[in-house]
């Protein structure tokens, strides 16, 4: 697939994929032989999973330390599964956080359906 397909096909503007494999948030592409990136399937892998990974808000640093362990091998799995845990427990955290800011939201977002709700029938008592 070309830059442009993969661009739509994942949603990600074709500067961010050139600049994903930059800095190694993917590995290299392959390239056709008139030098265009080719992506294939596993390039396609790669790409959903930065743009997933991304979405979640995982750090950079930390996925391009993944990225570079996965190309190091099978040795690499107990740190790769380490950095994984890590980047869940922030984001576990993250949600939470979320989670508490959404409650507060909803209570001020009722205390003015409330107070809007007391202003209406004032005025509809002071109309009568």
């Amino acid at each position: 697939m070309t830059i442009t397909e993969v661009s739509k096909q994942y949603d990600i503007p074709a500067d961010t994929l050139r600049y994903y494999e930059r800095i190694g948030l993917i590995p290299s592409v392959p390239r056709s032989k008139s030098g265009f990136r080719d992506y294939d399937e596993e390039s396609c892998r790669w790409v959903q999973f930065a743009k997933c990974m991304r979405n979640a808000g995982i750090q950079v640093e930390a996925l391009i330390e993944y990225v570079d362990l996965v190309q190091q091998g099978d040795v690499t799995r107990d740190a790769r599964k380490q950095i994984l845990l890590e980047q869940r427990d922030l984001l576990q955290a993250k949600i939470a956080e979320m989670q508490e800011t959404l409650r507060f939201l909803d209570t001020k977002i009722d205390r003015y359906e409330q107070w809007n709700s007391e202003f209406e029938k004032n005025i509809l008592k002071s109309s009568q």
